[in-house]
């Protein structure tokens, strides 16, 4: 087992060999969600792409922190500093306190990534929690000479802090670049350029979320969480901060001019990115509308899908695309990645039943190397997904007597399998999934049922159920031990 990953680093805009701070120690960021409406499609592919990542580094010996924040308070309707707390308008919208759509919100992704076997992260803090931090690292900003308070909202000085810095570091954007494309806003000419951002707003009389503070009652900026709270769980540097590439800018650029700025360091030493899951060509997201949300994609209930997809069945999608490019969502898309899932996960249960040889024509060894060397570069999940369905050939052939395993290999390939796919990669069988109990309770009655019919002579009934399931997707299969259903 080879600790020689090779993470892309979108700060360097290379790969780079990964050499974590402290030796055999992890310290990962990672954006989580602001918490105003059911998580979608989105929202999975960072949990899921950093879920492998967190898996990967822990089975390569690592003791993993893995941090991801919940954001309740400060994300505004736009980056530009101006509109309502998005929390707070659903909450006027739905005549509720902000805090019970938080509750709702927070529970509800919590739910969609346990369907997804996402492992939860190590500390999953609060904005609203560490409002003290926030505080502190405003003032120390301010101290330092890079910001500055007008009628009770504090910004970030961009122009000071590139005198020293250089802003636009991560995105590759210069600040001449950033001036063109930043348009003078009403209401803003308090600010001193208009790249300058806030750090500390001030709170309008009928605003609900505030918090007392030097300068006023106000609330946090939605940049200066990030800041504060990977400083406090993971120090001033830490190894990789992660998140969505829509993130690049303004908001982990703005992380590390406030990092910079605040405790004179740089944050974080690997910065990743997945890519965006597009829907006809666009992003899907919230404030584009074009959104399926992740419980209607379990349930059908949505008039752009054919019918429900299994948690895994998301999962599969997602990890057999390299977490750095595009993934279009589409239901085709969607039905061969439950047919690859399937197949795989039959193999693994085939793996258990086939015999050992005396000779082996298949070199077993060689497979596991190129299952490693797939993860270490880069976390490549297509390419291990690859390598796995060489092994489902070897499985199928082996049962078919064409290829033959001996023992010490056939337990060695056993391990590749459980070690890549349940613990890395993160799937389960559909019968396994926490979703599935009710499922594979009234499979059973089912089963039963068809049973009694072939036992009372009633083919037709029999049958008639059997081909009822196959077009929802479910496969009977009639064994001299028995009647079994799988997902197909």
């Amino acid at each position: 087992m080879s600790k020689e990953i090779q993470i892309y680093n979108t700060l360097t805009r290379q790969k780079e060999v990964f050499n974590p701070i402290l030796e055999n120690h992890v310290g990962m960021y990672v954006c989580g969600p602001t918490v105003y409406g059911d998580p979608h499609l989105g929202h999975a592919r960072p949990g899921i792409t950093f879920d492998v990542v967190f898996r990967y580094l822990k089975h390569s010996g690592y003791k993993v922190r893995y941090v991801r924040n919940i954001t309740d308070a400060g994300h505004l309707e736009n980056d530009a500093d101006e509109g309502e707390q998005v929390i707070v308008k659903k909450a006027r919208l739905e005549q509720l306190e902000p805090m019970e759509i938080v509750q709702l919100y927070t529970l509800s992704y919590h739910k969609a990534m346990a369907d997804l076997n996402c492992l939860p992260p190590s500390i999953e803090p609060t904005v609203t929690g560490h409002i003290i931090e926030q505080i502190e690292m405003v003032k120390q900003i301010l101290k330092n000479g890079f910001a500055y308070q007008v009628n009770g909202t504090v910004y970030l000085d961009v122009n000071k802090y590139n005198e020293k810095y250089s802003y636009g570091t991560l995105s590759g954007r210069n600040l001449e670049d950033t001036l063109e494309g930043t348009r003078t806003l009403d209401g803003q000419s308090e600010k001193k350029s208009p790249v300058d951002f806030a750090i500390w707003i001030k709170a309008n009389p009928e605003h609900i979320m505030r918090w007392p503070s030097p300068w006023g009652e106000g609330f946090p900026g939605w940049h200066i969480e990030c800041s504060a709270m990977s400083k406090k769980y993971l120090g001033e540097t830490f190894d990789i901060h992660g998140g969505g590439m829509d993130l690049v800018f303004p908001h982990h650029e703005a992380e590390i001019a406030q990092s910079n700025a605040s405790n004179g360091c740089d944050p974080a030493n690997y910065w990743m990115h997945n890519n965006m899951i597009t829907v006809d060509g666009k992003k899907m997201g919230k404030s584009l509308g074009n959104f399926i949300n992740l419980e209607e994609f379990f349930t059908g209930s949505h008039d752009k899908l054919e019918r429900a997809y299994a948690p895994m069945t998301i999962r599969f999608f997602i990890l057999q695309a390299h977490y750095r490019s595009t993934v279009d969502f589409s239901n085709e898309a969607l039905q061969a990645a439950e047919k690859g899932f399937t197949k795989l996960m039959n193999a693994m249960e085939t793996l258990g039943q086939i015999s050992a040889s005396e000779n082996s024509t298949y070199d077993v060894n060689a497979l596991q190397k190129k299952c490693y060397t797939a993860m270490n570069d880069d976390f490549n999940t297509p390419i291990l997904i690859a390598h796995l369905f060489d092994g489902v050939r070897i499985i199928n052939s082996v049962k078919d007597g064409k290829e033959s395993l001996n023992a010490a290999d056939l337990e060695q390939l056993k391990t590749i399998f459980n070690t890549f796919i349940t613990d890395i990669l993160g799937f389960i069988s559909h019968k396994e999934s926490s979703r599935n109990d009710l499922t594979n309770e009234v499979m059973e009655l089912v089963l039963q049922l068809r049973g009694n019919a072939k036992k009372s002579k009633d083919f037709d009934t029999a049958d008639l159920i059997r081909d009822e399931l196959d077009k929802v997707g479910i496969q009977i299969k009639d064994e001299r031990e028995g009647s079994s259903w799988e997902v197909k």
